[in-house]
């Protein structure tokens, strides 16, 4: 992967099979957040971490063994995956349990809005070369689009706000945007599937140990099946299926440019929460989602 793609510049168009696919994951992951809060609702927010992670784990490693998926022979495409595995697998499902636990859906939803930027400037970092003026630009528009987005939906006050909680999840950002990153590198050598399958069985591996001391059996068999069945979308379709999509996107696409697609998540959690679960549909709202989508294609023309 050339720095070019990773920084956005150069590349004259993003294939339409690579917008799919990126689409297809923040449709998966723009329902995190409320799932999350669904699920820490009534189980405790670092059992709610270990479990999405420990879920999606039991069911890659009979994957794994059936696929006869390699494991990178490369130092350097082993460190990839280890950063993954720890960004995507364990750092992020725990911390930002933790802080949706501590925080409003507002001020997550906003933190997490911010992922395409981080996910951008650490691809630079590792690239060494920054991405040009109209990324910057085009992402200064879709963060205000954000901003704009959440406050009208959720309201940026600070209630069942902490700084604690805030602190979390914006932790829980910068980890899972190293592992994007880090993940779209192993992919390159050993490929998509390998790579997701891998980094949830490593991660999986890491938070085994703390489950006995973080996950109650009696407190889980006496959760409601919506909590369980959030804790398996988290586990099942998000981690394996969101992520196995975006590192396959990234890969194809570059970091820089594919990587903006993390702003339509904000976009699409609205457009789920008014046709699931009936929220009303403002013009402020209409607005922001205009803003970000025009700010994702701004910053991928071609400076």
């Amino acid at each position: 992967m050339g720095t070019k793609a990773i920084s956005g510049q150069g590349t004259p168009s993003w294939p339409p099979l690579v917008i799919a696919v990126a689409g297809g994951a923040m449709l998966i992951w723009g329902a995190t957040p409320i799932v999350t809060k669904l699920a820490v609702a009534d189980v405790s927010p670092l059992a709610v971490g270990l479990l999405r992670t420990l879920c999606g784990a039991l069911f890659a490693l009979p994957l794994l063994v059936a696929a006869r998926a390699r494991f990178p022979a490369g130092r350097t495409a082993r460190g990839a995956l280890g950063v993954s595995a720890m960004g995507g697998f364990v750092l992020f499902p725990v911390l930002f349990s933790l802080g949706m636990g501590r925080t409003s859906a507002g001020h997550g939803a906003l933190l997490l809005g911010i992922l395409p930027v981080l996910t951008g400037l650490i691809a630079a970092l590792v690239e060494r070369r920054l991405p040009g003026g109209r990324w910057w630009l085009g992402c200064a528009v879709a963060v205000a689009g954000t901003v704009l987005l959440v406050g009208a939906r959720f309201g940026l006050g600070s209630e069942g706000a902490t700084w604690q909680g805030d602190a979390l999840v914006l932790a829980s950002t910068l980890a899972v945007a190293s592992g994007y990153v880090a993940g779209a590198h192993a992919a390159r050598e050993i490929g998509t599937w390998p790579t997701t399958l891998w980094g949830l069985v490593i991660g999986g591996a890491v938070l085994l140990p703390l489950a006995p001391f973080v996950v109650s059996p009696t407190a889980l068999s006496g959760a409601p099946p919506l909590a369980l069945a959030a804790i398996a979308y988290l586990g099942l379709v998000t981690s394996i299926i969101g992520y196995a999509a975006w590192y396959w996107a990234l890969d194809r696409g570059g970091i820089g440019r594919t990587g903006l697609a993390q702003f339509l998540m904000p976009p699409i959690g609205l457009v789920l929460a008014v046709a699931v679960l009936g929220e009303t549909l403002t013009w402020p709202m209409v607005v922001a989602a205009a803003a970000i989508l025009g700010g994702v294609a701004l910053a991928q023309k071609k400076a």
